[in-house]
């Protein structure tokens, strides 16, 4: 068995998954798989304000769940690596066993 974590490592997993703790967040992070999206496109998707949708995807973002990029005037939304993908997966397959 693994030793255990260092406590910075489990206070870095703990803010990891409140990321995943608020179900507009996850549904936000479900409309980014394989896809780039502005905050307008997201917002029509959850229907939800732009500043809500803008607010959440700044905590994804500080949380390392999103990444952006500029366009022109628009900022686009991506899922941040393959790791947020592979969580999202395993929680839908826990929940649907």
């Amino acid at each position: 068995m693994e030793p255990m974590p260092e406590k910075e490592v489990l206070t870095q997993i703990a803010e990891l998954f409140k990321g995943f703790s608020d179900a507009t967040r996850v549904e936000i992070l479900s409309l980014l798989v394989g896809k780039e999206l502005c905050v307008n496109d997201i917002a029509q998707a959850v229907e939800l304000s732009q500043s809500a949708v803008s607010h959440q995807l700044g905590l994804l973002k500080r949380m390392h769940l999103v990444k952006n990029r500029r366009e022109g005037k628009n900022l686009l939304y991506s899922l941040d690596d393959n790791h947020v993908l592979t969580i999202l997966q395993t929680g839908l397959e826990h929940v649907r066993e």
